[in-house]
């Protein structure tokens, strides 16, 4: 049986149900839920109630006492963070963000409009920490903790990709995103969780990277993938790991390696570096930090804590300077707002400096950490790289801003930049579909999975829409990105809603336009198609 209808997914019904939404239960059916965690995951991170269950079973195999378990992680987080609280008591319910949620404004589901799916811990809330609450109940938006609500807390906070839009036009400026996250890391504590998230977070915890892949398979791989770019440009890359004393060290998702298109991007790195080692640049990778992403987040603070550790600890390893981090989403929101006080203070590492302009990164004084597009954008803005923008002439680019990087640290102008002066045929989407009111991929948060399909696909249709729209206006034939989970969704998304428009990452087409000393005429890019212009020359 497959994951969704087309027919089904086509129609979108916004028409309120007839009844309250508190009387109404989730449909659990093929294709809008993740399957349970594995037991053997919450065993290896130290996770609640590792068990055999599924969301269709009537009984979730909870343990006895999960009503007080919930209410005593309530009271504790309210307690801990003052931001859940003000979020708990502020809302108006204004509407502002009603239709702002891609998967409501594809699904049609209210209880996926951001107002409505924080109400479902709000309500909690209400009846068990407010005096009107527990005085007028549902006159006053309260209602008890039950054993439904439980299942409907974990049908919709699996629902949500934490993407922030919602929280763009919150005039009260209300992080939708930060009560889901508080609302997964309540059901964590009584065993309920996904294994798309948690499979990665103990493969991270075992390897130092989601995909599992040991330190002498990761060698391996980059040795596998440099031999294409090797017979693409005639150069050979020799990349340094766990070398201590180098200057800089180099994170970046694992997706990347694992998987096309982020393989792409993975080569445009080192072939960026290699060109850059004759100019000073001193980088090394490691094979044991060798991950940039982090699904703790999508499971809790405190696993988020443990996972991002590794960063500085094999930073403090390897005795390097500051660290440099690739195109990922997640990985940059957690750097950005967490990081700092979060593991830090850094205060082994110095305050980032390019080693080929000089620049100072003053904005990563705190993290230590440096965004690649900051990088390479520094780069072309001091001429250091010799660029050839026609070798992208066969690419018509849009360009997903990812939501994490655009709405977590406002990484909007730098990528548009680098990308400016590597391709000749750009072209933006809708002015509400990008920057900080770009739309989600739909696949972030740990939803990316196939189980999950149909809701990915409804999730997808603002964004594939907006693809559509500058694919039939200007030929567009590919979607940029910097965000790793973007290059793995955006596929399937554009697959369906917008056939014919392939994803890319920002690096795959700088290490396509540079020109790099002694390498062979090029007639192909990375992917073995051949450049414009060069069609039978490719083929011989």
């Amino acid at each position: 049986m497959g994951y969704y209808d087309r027919e089904v997914v086509s129609r979108v019904d916004h028409k309120p149900p007839r009844e309250d939404w508190m009387d109404t239960k989730p449909e659990f059916k093929i294709g809008n839920f993740i399957y349970p965690a594995k037991p053997k995951n919450l065993k290896y991170v130290g996770l609640p109630n590792p068990r055999e269950w599924a969301p269709m079973d009537e009984d979730w195999k909870l343990p006895e006492n999960w009503k007080e378990i919930l209410l005593e992680g309530i009271a504790e987080r309210l307690e801990k963070y003052r931001s859940f609280r003000l979020f708990m008591d502020i809302c108006v319910r204004c509407g502002a963000c009603a239709d702002k949620c891609h998967f409501f404004i594809g699904g049609g589901d209210p209880k996926n409009m951001p107002v409505l799916r924080a109400e479902l811990l709000r309500s909690v809330y209400r009846k068990h920490f407010t005096t009107a609450g527990k005085i007028l109940g549902k006159m006053a938006g309260a209602r008890d903790l039950t054993y439904d609500v439980v299942k409907e807390w974990f049908f919709y906070f699996f629902q949500c990709t934490e993407c922030r839009r919602c929280s763009v036009f919150c005039p009260y400026g209300i992080d939708t995103a930060e009560i889901t996250i508080i609302g997964r890391e309540l059901l964590n504590l009584i065993g309920l969780n996904v294994n798309w998230v948690l499979e990665p977070v103990a493969n991270c915890y075992r390897t130092g990277n989601h995909m599992g892949i040991q330190p002498h398979a990761y060698k391996e791989m980059t040795e596998f993938l440099l031999e294409d770019l090797e017979t693409v440009t005639g150069i050979k890359v020799t990349p340094s790991f766990n070398r201590k004393g180098a200057e800089i060290l180099f994170i970046t998702p694992s997706g990347d390696i694992f998987g096309d298109p982020g393989t792409y991007t993975y080569m445009g790195y080192h072939y960026l570096f290699h060109y850059l080692e004759s100019m000073g640049l001193d980088i090394t990778w490691s094979t044991y930090a060798s991950e940039g992403g982090n699904f703790g987040l999508f499971t809790s603070h405190e696993m988020m804590k443990r996972l991002n550790a590794k960063m500085y600890a094999e930073a403090k390893r390897l005795g390097v300077k500051w660290i440099l981090g690739g195109e990922c989403g997640h990985m940059w929101r957690v750097i950005n707002q967490y990081m700092g006080t979060m593991n830090g203070p850094a205060d082994f590492l110095e305050e980032p400096v390019s080693p080929i302009t000089g620049t100072k990164f003053e904005n990563a004084n705190s993290t230590k950490m440096v965004h690649i597009c900051e990088f390479t954008a520094d780069l072309i803005k001091h001429n250091k790289l010799k660029l050839d923008p026609s070798r992208n002439d066969h690419i018509t680019l849009t360009f997903h801003d990812s939501c994490n990087p655009a709405r977590g640290m406002g990484i909007l102008e730098e990528p548009r930049y680098v990308i400016k002066n590597v391709c000749n045929n750009f072209h933006e989407m809708p002015e509400n579909t990008i920057r900080e009111q770009t739309f989600c991929c739909a696949g972030g948060a740990g939803l990316g999975t196939d189980e999950m399909m149909e809701m990915r696909l409804r999730g997808g249709l603002p964004r594939g829409n907006a693809v559509q729209y500058v694919q039939k206006k200007h030929g567009v034939n590919h979607l940029g990105c910097i965000c790793a989970i973007d290059r793995a969704t955006l596929v399937t998304l554009c697959n369906y809603w917008a056939p014919g428009v392939e994803v890319t990452g920002i690096h795959e087409m700088v290490a396509n336009a540079l020109v790099v000393p002694g390498e062979k005429k090029r007639t192909q890019d990375f992917r073995f198609r051949p450049l414009k212009g060069m069609e039978e020359e490719a083929d011989v």
